[in-house]
């Protein structure tokens, strides 16, 4: 196995320039009755995104943020894996790996790596520090290009304990995530628990459970709303699912090929998957969703990020065992209210060695982007005593 090769955060000047060119000159398709939401993205909306991004978004001024981190690449088995590493300050950090999904990318836990890793500095206790590794998923962002066509959950989840006891070399270590993240967090927590201090989800999901096959009994009377979100987002989720498994390729054309549909795609996202009232603005800055575009679109991301949803939802979830709990490492569940799946306390307190079930006030389902104050301290509280 290859040492991890430090690496400058950039895109390739050329690259660049063809994306600020292909937005200016971007074909426009027709309004048809209302510019509105009901249809999809508006296009007043996205035009007015687009002249932002053209004219105020700073690509040098985001690589330069990212890159005050220390950034590597490492190959594992043929697969490049991208990660941010920002080393703890404290008498004893903690590692840490945090996971993104789709459509987020690494630098959605910017706001999260300078209070894990150095706690002090930011008003918090020293004890409390991460060693902070923050990979990008096998094909988004730098973590390219993504050769095989069978990296699935369980298979991310064999790379991150390969990177870090294999690569890295810690004896065991902390992970979170959210949406894939927490797929590939609850796997680690499945297979891989003698590696784990913890593991911290801020989306409930079990491996092998359905949802949709629970029983009634299951929901407590105060879970009404996890019903209630969890239908009202259906409608959310199916269109984006059903192109991803069955059609990630032919989609990844007209995706790879324009910068705005890259954006129209994920931020409609952005926006309904959030705790906002209608203004994606309330959750995420304009500079950060140009940012995320960006990251799939210059990289030529895009089409590979999609296929995890073919290789994974295409055959039941390959699981480990058949051991209860399922997820054997001591777990934590933060419960955002806006995100788009939630299962009921009790099965998660079957499935799991649940040591940590947290309702949050507020926040949806990019919990660490939206809400990075409440994900640090549900952090730091749920791990202060691991060890």
């Amino acid at each position: 196995m290859k040492s991890p090769e430090k690496i400058t955060v950039d895109f390739d000047p050329d690259t660049l320039d063809m994306m600020f060119k292909k937005l200016k000159e971007t074909k426009w398709p027709d309004i048809i009755g209302e510019d509105s939401w009901v249809y999809g993205v508006p296009r007043s909306w996205l035009q007015g995104m687009v002249d932002f991004w053209v004219s105020e978004w700073n690509w040098e001024t985001i690589s330069d943020q990212i890159n005050q981190w220390n950034n590597y690449v490492v190959d594992i088995e043929g697969i490049p894996i991208h990660y941010l590493h920002a080393p703890g300050r404290g008498p004893n950090p903690k590692p840490i790996v945090l996971t993104h999904g789709w459509p987020w990318t690494f630098w959605d836990f910017k706001d999260v790596i300078g209070p894990l890793s150095d706690p002090e500095k930011y008003g918090g206790n020293p004890e409390d520090s991460f060693d902070v590794y923050v990979p990008s998923l096998p094909g988004f962002a730098f973590s390219t290009p993504l050769a095989h066509s069978d990296v699935d959950v369980r298979r991310v989840a064999e790379l991150w304990n390969t990177l870090m006891t294999g690569v890295l070399g810690h004896d065991r270590f902390c992970a979170h995530g959210g949406d894939w993240g927490a797929l590939v967090t609850a796997h680690l927590s499945h297979e891989y628990s003698n590696s784990l201090i913890g593991a911290h989800l801020s989306l409930s999901l079990i491996p092998g459970v359905d949802r949709r096959a629970l029983p009634k009994d299951v929901w407590e009377e105060d879970e009404d709303w996890k019903l209630t979100r969890s239908a009202e987002a259906e409608s959310t989720i199916r269109s984006h699912v059903t192109a991803h498994l069955l059609d990630p390729q032919t989609l990844a054309y007209g995706l790879t090929d324009s910068p705005v549909a890259t954006a129209a795609w994920i931020w409609e996202r952005r926006r309904n998957w959030s705790d906002n009232s209608g203004d994606v603005e309330e959750s995420f800055t304009r500079e950060h969703l140009c940012t995320t575009a960006a990251l799939y679109w210059c990289t030529g991301s895009i089409g590979s990020s999609l296929r995890i949803y073919h290789e994974h939802f295409k055959k039941p979830w390959p699981l480990a065992h058949d051991r209860m709990p399922r997820l054997e490492a001591p777990t934590a569940f933060a419960i955002f209210p806006k995100d788009v799946v939630h299962l009921p306390r009790k099965i998660l307190e079957e499935y799991c060695d649940l040591q940590r079930y947290t309702v949050m006030p507020r926040g949806g389902h990019f919990a660490a982007a939206e809400e990075p104050d409440l994900v640090i301290e549900d952090l730091q509280e749920f791990f202060r005593d691991l060890n």
